[in-house]
């Protein structure tokens, strides 16, 4: 367990430390043209790779897999931190992304082999903890190595982490042996790689880079769609498919895909957006942007504790998901009424609502997913619900970013006062050298800006109620149940 916590720690802190030391990489390397790509790069490698390391662990063993993973991780972090330009480190930040993608899906899919899905409750706790530790301490290490030591450290930092990590699975980590004789699919993996880098590119160039109705938006979305229809046609004739797309007909599984999916939509949305709304509302400092969502992950933290032990005492699920959808959905309409004179103490109670919703969910949904599926596909099953979870998260920020956007710049111009329009202009240092009024202007546009983001959120929440209301019930493998209907198959090592 100690090995596969520092592992989910380092996937899970990486961008957070980046965050916070990027104003300094981009004056030292001068590429503030090439920022975005430090992060889209990372992003984009580590959503191609998921499901494909979860079908690897599946097929040739979950051990090795991982702990190729978490070597191509490090040898990435250590390039990172050695680049002496914005093209090199962008290039090294893909393949630190290409290991990243198989950490947290090797976590998931050998807790899912190690532990049965009836005793899991009793580690639910920790990950969230590890979730919530780097939310919070992610900007405050970045911009405490990068103050002090240099940005390089930002990179540095995962290689002590990681080896630990290393020695901790080679020495302890124990898996029956089990070994397939089946090809890679080849052709699955490359359109199923097609197709996630065409949304991902989307959801990052639409409405920034590109106008969402320009040829390059609309080609991206052209070859999303095929790459995907040919990914289901080819899958349906793989021997070994890279997501068996039978598992879609398991009620569950699907269930919680679309629940995951929304999930990362309303987390991403949230942590993209709320920060910025106390910088330039409440004033807050972007120096501690990572304690102003600690209410929200406290919340995340608590509920999932609580949750995870009763799962383990009742081996009863069901029920969590509809109250976290529910509570969710609740917290984004009472975010949806912050405006210029809501207190800190307000805005704070509102995210732990939040938080609390997500914290019904987070670990319960993975959870179901393993549950749903054969021990064989329990990496598929993993890398599907991040997947799933991924690409609702970049779809929430962009979409989010959409309405934001035009809802501060509607403002803009009917307010006037000469604040700059878009969202994206705001800059809390600038805004405060500017006239009282037009920092009026700026924060009612910011206020509405947030009350259509976190309105949107609550209706697409009702979704996710929908979705939970129709779960069933199926019985938790484990914890001496008589019922454990997935076949006992060997665990890959």
């Amino acid at each position: 367990m100690i090995g596969l916590v520092i592992a989910m720690l380092l996937a899970m802190l990486d961008n957070l430390i980046i965050g916070t030391a990027m104003p300094t990489i981009v004056g030292e390397l001068h590429g503030s043209e090439h920022m975005a790509w430090v992060v889209t790069a990372y992003t984009l490698a580590t959503a191609v790779s998921t499901p494909i390391w979860g079908k690897l662990g599946d097929l040739y063993g979950r051990k090795g897999t991982f702990l190729i993973s978490i070597a191509i991780f490090l040898v990435g972090s250590a390039l990172c931190g050695l680049s002496d330009s914005m093209t090199q480190l962008i290039v090294f930040r893909a393949l630190q992304g290409l290991g990243a993608g198989g950490l947290m899906v090797g976590v998931m899919s050998i807790m899912g082999a190690l532990v049965p899905p009836r005793d899991r409750g009793k580690y639910q706790g920790m990950f969230a903890a590890v979730m919530a530790l780097a939310t919070v301490g992610g900007p405050l290490i970045g911009g405490f190595l990068t103050d002090h030591l240099s940005w390089r450290w930002t990179f540095y930092v995962n290689l002590p982490l990681g080896a630990v990590a290393l020695a901790f699975i080679v020495v302890t980590l124990k898996l029956p042996k089990y070994r397939s004789t089946a090809r890679i699919d080849y052709a699955g993996a490359a359109l199923l790689t097609a197709g996630i880098t065409s949304l991902v590119l989307i959801t990052t160039w639409g409405g920034q880079e590109y106008d969402w109705d320009s040829k390059q938006i609309l080609g991206l979305g052209a070859l999303a769609i095929a790459s995907l229809i040919g990914f289901c046609y080819v899958e349906q004739k793989a021997d070994e498919p890279v997501i068996p797309l039978g598992l879609f007909r398991i009620r569950n599984f699907t269930l919680v895909s679309v629940i995951g999916f929304i999930v990362g939509f309303a987390m991403f949305g949230a942590v993209a957006y709320l920060p910025l709304y106390q910088q330039i509302v409440q004033g807050a400092s972007a120096t501690n942007s990572g304690l102003l969502l600690m209410p929200m992950m406290f919340g995340m933290l608590a509920v999932s504790l609580v949750v995870g032990q009763a799962v383990t005492k009742t081996g009863k699920y069901r029920i969590f998901p509809i109250i976290g959808t529910a509570v969710m959905a609740g917290g984004s309409l009472l975010l949806s009424t912050l405006g210029t004179d809501t207190s800190r103490f307000t805005s704070a109670c509102y995210m732990v609502v939040l938080g609390a919703g997500m914290g019904f969910l987070m670990q319960i949904t993975m959870l179901v997913a393993q549950n749903s599926v054969e021990l064989k596909d329990m990496g598929v099953a993993s890398s599907s619900a991040t997947l799933f979870r991924t690409i609702g998260g970049s779809f929430g920020v962009a979409l989010f970013g959409a309405l934001f956007n035009n809802r501060v710049s509607d403002t803009m111009a009917q307010l006037g006062g000469g604040a700059p329009a878009g969202g994206g202009q705001l800059d809390p240092t600038r805004l405060k050298s500017l006239d009282p009024k037009v920092q009026e202007v700026a924060h009612q546009a910011v206020s509405n800006g947030m009350h259509t983001v976190f309105l949107w959120g609550a209706v697409v929440s009702v979704v996710a109620i929908a979705a939970a209301v129709f779960l069933r019930e199926v019985p938790l493998r484990g914890g001496g149940q008589a019922d454990d209907k997935a076949p006992q198959e060997p665990v890959a090592a």
